[in-house]
């Protein structure tokens, strides 16, 4: 193995080459992954955070279905010398893509996944997404991370049609956060890493969730990310309303 986490041609894993086999020869059936954003709940904001000036302020909170990000190396490592991701589906911010390309995900004792979308574009460093049922279905005791930070967590082998990739280290689930722009930053008097709370309101079933992690940036829309569990609990494709609030802020 390489010292990128790569899995060279003379890497000799008979269990890992005979779950290939399969995937080449289709015998894991139609996809069964969800994608990226599955469930979305749009609407302006409450009476804590109405639009003022120029400021615009729809509120837009998108299920993040279990997913990877990969390096170049590691999507030329599964699916072939050259290959590069191919668009399927546009997400919500701006230059971010669910691609056609799928792999799956491997735990410890054999433990598998076998269709996970991944996401576009490529990364400086190959991460796993998980809920917390899909952690415990692949045996993983995956932590609760912003995405990027991945040093210390646990590993999971790759499989695509053409290769197999095995990363040391790599598996979050991902901590709920909210994108936003320096604009809204300012209207709701939150900097990166403040915690906010989210509050969704269905018929008969009105859920809070707290810290949810501000994350500014120039490009962002405002969009809160929350994953499958989450969505599922607050029963979000029935939401009447949602809202954001700043009151947990960080000293």
């Amino acid at each position: 193995m390489t010292t990128d986490g790569q899995a060279t041609g003379t890497l000799d894993r008979t269990d890992i080459e005979r779950i290939v086999r399969r995937i080449v020869l289709g015998q894991f059936g139609p996809s069964a992954d969800r994608s990226p954003e599955t469930n979305r709940a749009d609407a302006p904001l409450g009476e804590d955070g109405s639009a003022h000036g120029s400021v615009e302020c729809e509120l837009v909170v998108s299920i993040s279905a279990r997913h990877v990000h990969l390096t170049d190396a590691h999507v030329e490592a599964l699916f072939g010398p050259g290959h590069r991701l191919t668009p399927s589906k546009n997400l919500y911010q701006d230059g971010f893509f669910a691609a056609e390309e799928t792999v799956m995900l491997v735990g410890p004792r054999r433990r598998m996944l076998p269709t996970v979308r991944v996401l576009g574009p490529t990364r400086p460093r190959s991460q796993v997404e998980l809920a917390f049922t899909d952690s415990i279905s692949l045996g993983i005791d995956a932590p609760v991370r912003l995405s990027g930070r991945v040093a210390g967590t646990p590993g999971c082998v790759l499989v695509g049609p053409k290769g197999v990739v095995e990363l040391p280290e790599g598996v979050i689930r991902a901590a709920r956060h909210v994108h936003m722009n320096p604009r809204h930053a300012a209207f709701f008097g939150v900097k990166a890493g403040d915690r906010m709370r989210l509050r969704i309101v269905a018929e008969g079933c009105t859920t809070v969730f707290e810290d949810v992690i501000a994350r500014p940036d120039a490009a962002a829309k405002l969009e809160v990310h929350i994953d499958t569990d989450e969505g599922n609990a607050c029963f979000l494709d029935q939401a009447t309303e949602v809202r954001l609030i700043a009151d947990q802020v960080d000293p």
